[in-house]
């Protein structure tokens, strides 16, 4: 019974996030959003043993209740101001639209739940909100675009999302932190294509389900239990830290060729100085990885010789290889085949 629930949930937040993409107004977005929403909490609450499960869905609950709030006004005010041919206060109705879209995302200023709901989730439930729930908020961001708050947010975005992993034990956090570096990513995409922040999310979402499907399959949430894991297979190790590296955007790795594509674009239209910050920012993140990796394998572990056979699940399914191995050698293939066609 619990299953079914749980699959009407899921086709409902499809449902939302579709209603809000196809809407051509912007209280049929809200509707949609709202939709979204209000499917996305029982889907957390799927484990009530864990107390930081209810913590997570109330605080996601009062912040995305927060925001919509404030849209919905914002909405009205936009119509009011339309219907009455009064323009006195357009650009700041825009600015407060995009204001709580960049709320719902969880971009910088406004990520400070982001870090704190992604710790009381599980693997599942982390990676529909890590992907999933940013497609409606950054299509509607893309139709309402303030150039000077955009640099803002990107700036920020990418300077927490590097900072605030330095100091992680928590893999969830981490990757939370993760997210909102890559959110300003995609930020700094949409500011000039509208189809390469679509590109970069689709790259970071194939990225994000390969590394999180591991993590869910070894029920792995902290770096301790990946040091205590005497008995893990070298392979698997390998394999989770090449995948972390695509997701830090180290070539030649999968990941980073949504980069590569930003930059270019960056170059080709002259925004030297943003493109520098972001760089200089995301070195950071590919810092703490590499911290993290350099740790597991360059280290001598104790390794006892006997207890051989363990009921450790030592072995990588099929999904999670084919998902790997286009992760650490997709951006190779890719170059192959442009450089044979």
């Amino acid at each position: 019974m619990k299953k079914i629930s749980n699959n009407i949930f899921l086709m409902m937040l499809i449902f939302g996030t579709l209603v809000t993409i196809s809407s051509n107004s912007w209280l049929g977005a809200w509707m949609g959003l709202e939709i979204n929403l209000l499917s996305f909490i029982p889907l957390m609450n799927d484990n009530k043993k864990n107390l930081l499960t209810s913590e997570s869905s109330l605080k996601y609950f009062l912040t995305q209740a927060f925001a919509s709030s404030i849209l919905l006004f914002a909405i009205i005010m936009l119509m009011f101001f339309y219907n009455n041919n009064m323009n006195l206060y357009n650009s700041f109705n825009e600015l407060l639209i995009l204001s709580t879209l960049l709320l719902k995302s969880g971009a910088a200023p406004f990520h400070f739940w982001f870090p704190e709901v992604m710790e009381g989730l599980s693997w599942t439930n982390g990676l529909i909100l890590m992907t999933w729930q940013k497609i409606a908020p950054l299509m509607l961001i893309s139709y309402n675009f303030i150039y000077k708050f955009f640099m803002i947010t990107i700036i920020l975005s990418m300077l927490i999302g590097s900072l605030g992993g330095l100091n992680q034990t928590s893999i969830r956090k981490l990757m939370a932190f993760s997210s909102i570096n890559h959110l300003g990513w995609m930020l700094l995409a949409m500011m000039n294509n509208e189809m390469l922040w679509m590109i970069y999310f689709l790259l970071y979402s194939l990225l994000s389900f390969s590394i999180v499907l591991m993590f869910n399959n070894f029920k792995l949430f902290y770096f301790n239990q990946i040091f205590n894991m005497s008995m893990m297979n070298p392979i698997v190790k390998l394999f989770i830290f090449l995948n972390l590296l695509s997701l830090g955007g180290l070539p030649p790795f999968l990941g980073f060729l949504p980069k590569w594509l930003v930059i270019q674009n960056l170059v080709t239209m002259n925004q030297l100085f943003i493109l520098t910050i972001s760089v200089c920012l995301t070195l950071i993140t590919l810092y703490f990885y590499l911290r993290l990796s350099y740790s597991i394998f360059m280290l001598n572990y104790q390794k006892n010789s006997w207890l051989l056979k363990n009921n450790f699940n030592n072995k990588l399914s099929f999904t999670s290889l084919i998902f790997n191995f286009i992760s650490i050698s997709g951006l190779v293939m890719m170059s192959m085949i442009y450089v044979v066609m």
